[in-house]
C-alpha cells in the first residue's frame, strides 16, 4: 500500500472523470482504496434507514468517492496544480512541498 500524496484537509481539483474542474477539499482518505471524498464533488444518493438523527429516513445526497489519479493538489501560493515533493527537516520530519514554487504544503 503506497502513502498518497493527498492529505485530509487539502484543496484539490478534479482532472478527469464527470467531475472534471471542479475543485473542493479533502474530507476523508482512503490509502487502502486509493480513493479521497470531496467536499460537494462526486453526489451519490443513499437509502438510510430510521434513526434518532434522521428520523425521516429515505434518500439523502452524499460525496462519493473518487480515485486519487484523477485528483491534484492545488498549491495556495501559485494557486495552480502542485507538483507535491518530499524532503526531510533538521529534526528529520518529512514536509511536503510545491515543486514549482518550493511553498511548504503542510501548515497547519
Amino acid at each position: 500500500m503506497a502513502k498518497l500524496s493527498v492529505k485530509k484537509g487539502d484543496r484539490v481539483k478534479v482532472i478527469a472523470g464527470k467531475e472534471r474542474g471542479k475543485s473542493g477539499k479533502v474530507l476523508k482518505t482512503l490509502p487502502s482504496k486509493d480513493r479521497v471524498v470531496v467536499e460537494g464533488l462526486h453526489m451519490i444518493k443513499v437509502a438510510s434507514k430510521k434513526t434518532q438523527t434522521n428520523p425521516q429516513g429515505g434518500i439523502i445526497d452524499r460525496e462519493g468517492t473518487v480515485h486519487v489519479s484523477n485528483v491534484t493538489v492545488v498549491c495556495p501560493t501559485c494557486d495552480g496544480p502542485a507538483k507535491v515533493k518530499n524532503r526531510r527537516t533538521e529534526d528529520g520530519q518529512r514536509i511536503r512541498y510545491c515543486g514549482r514554487c518550493d511553498t511548504d504544503l503542510d501548515k497547519e
